[in-house]
């Protein structure tokens, strides 16, 4: 009989705030909401999107998709619907998301590697989208397809922003006398690599207008575009910003002419400016509202620059005059003086002024942790600059930050200060240990700093403790007490309900304790340590007297009762169930097992290549599983010590390995090990077999855990996150474990082998179609042709019923027996059935689906849009279909005769069926303008100011006219 398992699958994941995969992005509340909290903070958490109310510091909604498991890698907000975020992934897809039921929208994949900037259009129907396979995608929301693929830079896209200037029309007088949008342009889009490259890209014409080397030492790993797109910033190595001037009104003008001469230039640059920082830089971001934009590497700062205003520019240059001039009354004038004087006459205009002139640093953010995104955030009503700054040490932090115009006086230094922070449902830095209490219910997570208790079934962050770098901890007997041991080689020992170090123990002199153990009777505790001993401390509760009174009070104490010295540093340790026995792993790679009342040796257990890093012993002590830094697993017998198996488990070092308590057999020789290589694996320590591979961390594994009742595990990792897998009902069978491992491969294999090689015209070409094959198009693309199929089989059948009903003159001939599909879905048509597996495909997947029919599935393909075209069924996908495959097979389309026929008959039905939607709409439009006079006609007039909406745009033209920025150009 084969034998089955129960199936481990994940359940919750806890203990993060952010990850640094990815940019933040500041979130304010709705109109309606304002009065509840600051705002929001959109953030990364590997795979998943956490939203904060940064006030409150509580965990909003959590966006999650099931079939993704790739990190967050950008994210970026809708300007016309606050609410929509388009959310980029390490595996090249990009999903947007709907803030307000935290479901998906619309899933899009085109990219080969990771997403690395997202922009929207202000309109909100295109996305933009740069990745490290140095492509740049535009996307059309609302057709929810990919439009086009712009190909240029030669690395890494590191910036990305659409530049959509207003055409400016001036009045007689010379002023701004209207704004309107470019209808016929698509706009322009701006782009930075890493090449050090950047780029302006004309989006009507698809081709790029101008290029420019953005840094001169290397690599351009940032761009900032100032809000009224007069200028940008793009950052790189050593410190170096370089400030651009962008011509939008030639931009603008541009738009609408044909012949471009190559004498304009669009981008100028305007100087260079210096961060105080010498690291690289990662992000720069102008304030939306404000003359500031923020800059920042991977330190613990971030840099605030302010825009200086005209009268503060032109106040600069007088006075570098007036010393100028101080300057040569004193000396003589040489021929380069007289040339300053003359540069004097046209010192007026600020456009000539030195960069540095223009921009001046306001203040140093200090930060707790390195920098890894930031973002302004607004709010309604209040004046005060305030930045949202994410850590890449699991944290969230908002500063206030006083501007130029708050300062009492000008000689006052600009200060800031931490206003919120979101810190404690997460550890600083790296767990190290794990523990669970005896009920299940609590667990306890010790990092470098900090020790924390959790609530297991609500995630809550129960208690926070301040300790050393703990490397091991774990609950004494009922669960009130908590004991650490530290790389400093302390022994602390914590109250939990109390939230009080009770007491330190100074217990291996200096050395790290590896491992601790509390014995089985739950009365001692053994620590071993980096000075070769294992050291047994007993529970003794000591009457100690409260100071300044006569009061005693009991209090727990660590009393030394044994020790036992052996050859090397212990590594781990680990008392038998039946208490007789302690296991003892060493440096020199070998593992000791001692009688635990006399500490004489009883066996030695010699084979692994590596220090053993982790060993557990089973529940009816009689086996001791080992893992090792060799990547083997070995399972040994603990009557003879004889090696059972050795296993090799996993690609990288084994930190963790752990049986299960109670499983269904009952003699608990099942076992998990969690490795560096990101993986817990489940074993059976009899069959020496891989039950289960269990996949989801995106780091090394450091801890691992396992409940008292053995229904669920609980793991730590690199990734700062703590995630819990429960046992489910549903069982394993090792076979297709194994055949599903396989097919796995098989496939990610398969898509990248089916990625078509570029021609050596496309290659070069700047533009290319924005399409990827997944196993999910390629999977559509056989629906496509199973469809065909079996929709060719049931017209031909029909055909010939209709055939022999007219040769026979018999009308009520019986129909004849079709395929069970069509008659299960209620006797459908074959063309509705075509139909409704179209429909069924995601519009953003349909041209890919369509790439893997092969042309002898296209005259079907034809045959069938003929139908659809015939009885007008959903026109819009007819036609879209339609031109994608006389776009891709155009060739062959032309070279065919029976096809050109085929094409007039589809030409002529769908002119019929536009020709039939046209009249229609055109006779609902004039009914409802029938209908509007007849309203106007009985005199029902709304309360409506008719004026209102001219006073509107006579506000909003005059407020573009008083836009703050200093114009660089």
């Amino acid at each position: 009989m084969v034998k089955s398992y129960l199936k481990f699958e994940p359940s919750k994941s806890f203990g993060l705030v952010a990850t640094s995969t990815s940019n933040l992005v500041w979130a304010s509340y709705s109109k309606e909401k304002s009065s509840t909290g600051a705002g929001q903070a959109i953030v990364a958490a590997n795979e998943e999107v956490l939203v904060w109310d940064i006030k409150k510091g509580e965990l909003l909604s959590r966006w999650h998709d099931e079939n993704c498991r790739a990190q967050v890698t950008a994210i970026a907000q809708s300007r016309t619907d606050p609410d929509l975020f388009a959310v980029g992934y390490e595996d090249g897809s990009i999903r947007l998301w709907d803030n307000k039921i935290a479901t998906a929208v619309i899933n899009f994949n085109g990219h080969k590697s990771a997403i690395t900037v997202l922009a929207f259009d202000k309109t909100g129907v295109r996305l933009a989208s740069g990745s490290k396979d140095t492509d740049v995608i535009i996307w059309d929301l609302v057709a929810e397809v990919g439009q086009y693929k712009l190909r240029g830079h030669k690395d890494q896209i590191t910036g990305l922003r659409f530049i959509e200037p207003e055409a400016q029309v001036q009045g007689e007088d010379g002023d701004l006398a209207m704004v309107v949008d470019i209808e016929d342009s698509e706009g322009f889009l701006l782009t930075t690599g890493k090449d050090a490259l950047i780029k302006l890209w004309d989006l009507s014409s698809r081709h790029c207008i101008e290029t420019h080397v953005a840094q001169t030492n290397g690599e351009c790993w940032a761009l900032g575009v100032s809000p009224d797109f007069s200028g940008c910033v793009t950052a790189g190595n050593d410190g170096e910003m370089k400030v651009w001037a962008l011509d939008v009104a030639a931009l603008s003008s541009s738009a609408q002419k044909v012949d471009l001469s190559q004498t304009v230039k669009f981008l100028v640059d305007r100087g260079t400016l210096h961060r105080q920082s010498k690291e690289r830089a990662i992000e720069v971001i102008f304030h939306p509202r404000r003359d500031y934009f923020a800059v920042h590497g991977i330190e613990k700062n971030v840099e605030i620059w302010r825009i200086r205003t005209e009268t503060e520019v032109k106040k600069s240059l007088a006075r570098k005059r007036r010393r100028r001039r101080e300057k040569l009354s004193k000396g003589k004038k040489t021929d380069g003086d007289l040339e300053m004087e003359d540069g004097d006459e046209n010192a007026e205009d600020i456009s000539k002024a030195d960069i540095s002139d223009v921009f001046a640093q306001h203040v140093i953010v200090r930060t707790t942790g390195k920098v890894r995104s930031v973002d302004w955030a607004m709010s309604s009503g209040k004046k005060d600059l305030k930045l949202l700054v994410g850590g890449t040490n699991n944290l969230i932090e908002l500063y206030s930050i006083v501007g130029r115009d708050k300062l009492k006086a000008k000689s006052d230094a600009p200060d800031y200060s931490k206003a919120l922070a979101v810190e404690l449902p997460g550890h600083r830095t790296d767990i190290r240990a794990l523990s669970i209490s005896s009920d299940d219910k609590m667990l306890v997570s010790a990092a470098n700093g900090s020790l924390k208790i959790w609530n297991i079934r609500t995630q809550a962050c129960i208690r926070t403790f301040e300790c050393g770098y703990a490397l091991c901890c774990a609950f004494l007997p009922g669960d009130k007490v908590v004991v650490v041991g530290t790389k400093e080689g302390e022994l602390q020992l914590y109250d939990v309900s109390s939230a009080a170090l009770l007491e330190s123990v100074k217990a291996h002199e200096g050395s790290a304790i590896w491992s601790l153990q509390v014995h089985p009777d739950g009365k001692s505790v053994v620590s071993g340590g980096a000075d070769k001993t294992a050291k047994f401390w007993d529970f003794k509760i000591a009457q100690e007297q409260v100071l300044g009174t006569t009061r005693t009070t009991p209090k727990l104490k660590l009393v030394q009762s044994r020790i036992l010295k052996v050859a090397d540093d212990i590594l781990s340790l680990k008392f038998s169930p039946d208490s007789k026995l302690l296991a003892v792993a060493l440096l020199d790679s070998t593992v000791k097992v001692f009688f635990v009342d006399t500490l004489k040796l009883y066996l030695n257990l010699y084979g692994h290549k590596l220090p053993v890093l982790s060993m557990d012993i089973s529940y009816d002590s009689k086996l001791i599983v080992t893992s090792s830094a060799d990547k083997n697993i070995r399972i040994w017998g603990l009557d003879f010590g004889d090696c059972h198996k050795a296993l090799f488990g996993h690609q990288d070092s084994i930190l963790q390995v752990a049986f299960v308590p109670h499983n269904s057999d009952q003699n608990g020789h099942h076992f998990f090990s969690a490795s560096k290589d990101r993986t817990i694996k489940y074993w059976d320590a009899d069959k020496f077999e891989q039950i289960q591979r269990i996949d989801g961390h995106h780091g090394e594994i450091w801890a691992l855990a396992i409940s008292h009742s053995g229904m669920f595990l609980v793991s730590a990792s690199h990734d700062k996150s703590i995630r819990v897998w429960e046992e489910t009902d549903e069982q394993i069978f090792l076979e297709e474990e194994r055949e599903k491992e396989i097919e796995e491969l098989y496939e990610s294999t398969l898509t990248t082998s089916l990625e078509a090689d570029p021609d050596s015209e496309d290659v070069n070409r700047e533009v290319g179609a924005a399409s990827k094959q997944t196993v999910e198009t390629m999977m559509a693309g056989e629906r496509i042709a199973e469809a065909l199929e079996l929709g060719m089989a049931d017209l031909n059948i029909i055909q010939e019923w209709e055939e022999a009903k007219r040769i026979s003159g018999n009308p009520h001939m019986a129909p004849p027996q079709r395929n069970t599909i069509f008659i299960a879905l209620g006797n459908i048509s074959a063309e509705v059935y075509v139909m409704n597996v179209l429909q069924r495909i995601k519009a953003s997947a349909l041209h890919d689906a369509l790439l893997v029919l092969p042309f002898a599935s296209v005259p079907m393909l034809f045959t069938f849009l003929n139908l659809f075209a015939m009885r007008s069924i959903n026109i819009p996908l007819t036609c879209r279909i339609l031109f994608f495959m006389l776009k891709t097979h155009h060739r062959q389309v032309v070279a065919s005769r029976t096809m050109r026929a085929m094409l007039d008959g589809i030409r002529a039905n769908l002119r019929a069926a536009l020709k039939r939607q046209k009249d229609e709409m055109g006779y609902n439009i004039a009914a409802l303008k029938i209908v509007g006079m007849q309203i106007e006609e009985q005199s029902v007039k709304g309360f409506l100011d008719e004026k209102w909406e001219e006073e509107a745009e006579e506000k909003s033209n005059a407020a573009v006219r008083k836009r703050a920025f200093v114009h660089v150009s």
